[in-house]
């Protein structure tokens, strides 16, 4: 039974399209978890999900030493429910590269996201302002 004002259940998948021919789904919670703690309107949380970078890599992005060339040229556009979108490149969210902390957030501060919010969010933690941090993430798309 789902506690109003939060979102029900993490979903199975979040779409990640510009890779192949097709959008692949990423089935998130297979994904190992990490944290970040960051400032959101004023209020310092922690998040738990697996590092933005992780579900790129999943999907079929190239990590690591492929991330060079043509590479750098990519951008990853996270888009909300509600249409929002903002980008990253891949060079700033690469662990070995620029290794920016964006997580794919189900969970801050110990609970599920509010319905507001989630069930998954983006939490960019070295944003000085939280409008990247997308909520109600939707999908990812690799760009050129």
């Amino acid at each position: 039974m789902a506690v109003q004002g939060l979102a029900a259940t993490l979903p199975a998948a979040l779409p990640v399209g510009g890779i192949g021919p097709a959008p692949v789904e990423i089935d998130i919670a297979a994904l190992p978890l990490t944290s970040v703690t960051w400032t959101v309107h004023g209020k310092t949380v922690s998040c738990e999900g697996p590092w933005l970078a992780d579900v790129l890599v999943k999907a079929g992005a190239p990590a690591g030493e492929a991330v060079r060339g043509d590479a750098l040229t990519l951008v990853v556009a996270a888009r909300g429910a509600d249409g929002y979108r903002v980008a990253f490149t891949l060079g700033e969210l690469d662990h070995g590269l620029g290794d920016a902390p964006v997580i794919v957030a189900d969970r801050c501060d110990g609970q599920p996201l509010a319905a507001a919010d989630g069930p998954l969010r983006l939490a960019a933690a070295r944003d000085r302002r939280g409008a990247r941090s997308v909520r109600q993430l939707a999908g990812l798309e690799l760009r050129r």
